[in-house]
């Protein structure tokens, strides 16, 4: 676990989902990082302790709560200040992998986007990005993970990035039921964000915005529900717990009844029993 006092650690990967972005979680306690640039962005999310670093000319304090925003090529060092270092979560897309999120907000964007701060206090992308950088740690779905990408980017250019809004979603009927077949009939091994857009004819992220705005739901949300209403009937059937879950994709067992009690209240195994009783 992270954050043990007077223990340095580093988690460093790369996303496949997210055609190889570069992760790191870290605690740094002694860590000081000369002099150096990133030819893409670095967005870092502060989880514990304060991290100083220089910037534009100028020293920043960023501490828990805070995110720190570089942009490309900018020259920066950094050090703990706290005397327990500095615990972060730290995204480092290359241009491409970002121009291709802002592209797809088809805005008329002249020039480069870039961020005006180096400290960054926002609650909300704060959370939104611990959350993302989990997310891209563990075994969801690329359909999930490419969605969460794409709307944390968006908000968090819009908001502060000097960019325009965009325009609203449309309503894509054709796309949206089409893409609501696909996904049922793959509900063990779902497309991602990326292939299910593209058998609609729509950009990744106007197809995320579009669907959502049809069912109040993103794709990966729309098939936990359909996954559970295909479980309930299985299991209504007969079909035992560890069946369903090998049928329908999840991880494991134990992954089925968290979700199927989280929605019914009861575990997959007793709603089977319950179901076998004949009045």
């Amino acid at each position: 676990m992270m954050g043990q006092a007077g223990i340095e650690q580093t988690r460093f990967w790369q996303s496949r989902e997210l055609d190889g972005v570069e992760l790191l979680h870290a605690h740094y306690i002694e860590q000081r990082f000369s002099p150096h640039v990133h030819e893409g962005f670095v967005f870092a999310v502060i989880e514990q302790g304060a991290h100083r670093f220089q910037h534009r000319g100028s020293e920043h304090l960023a501490p828990t709560g805070s995110m720190i925003l570089i942009n490309p090529d900018e020259l920066h060092s950094c050090s703990k200040a706290h005397e327990q270092g500095w615990q972060y979560r730290a995204f480092y897309p290359d241009n491409t992998q970002v121009g291709g999120v802002l592209a797809e907000l088809e805005l008329s964007q002249q020039g480069a986007p870039s961020f005006a701060s180096s400290v960054l206090h926002d609650p909300q992308l704060h959370r939104l990005f611990a959350e993302l950088h989990r997310l891209l740690g563990s075994n969801a779905s690329a359909l999930q993970q490419q969605t969460a990408w794409r709307e944390a980017i968006a908000l968090l250019f819009q908001r502060h990035g000097r960019i325009p809004t965009g325009l609203a979603p449309g309503r894509e009927p054709l796309a949206v039921a089409r893409a609501k077949d696909l996904l049922a009939s793959q509900l063990a091994t779902p497309p991602s964000l990326e292939a299910l857009a593209q058998a609609v004819n729509l950009s990744p992220f106007h197809f995320a915005r579009v669907f959502r705005r049809a069912t109040g739901l993103p794709p990966h949300a729309w098939l936990k529900q359909r996954r559970l209403e295909q479980a309930r009937g299985l299991l209504k059937s007969g079909c035992t717990p560890l069946n369903v879950a090998l049928q329908l994709g999840y991880a494991d067992q134990s992954h089925l009844s968290r979700q199927f009690k989280q929605a019914y209240g009861v575990a997959p195994g007793e709603y089977r029993r319950g179901c076998s009783v004949t009045a």
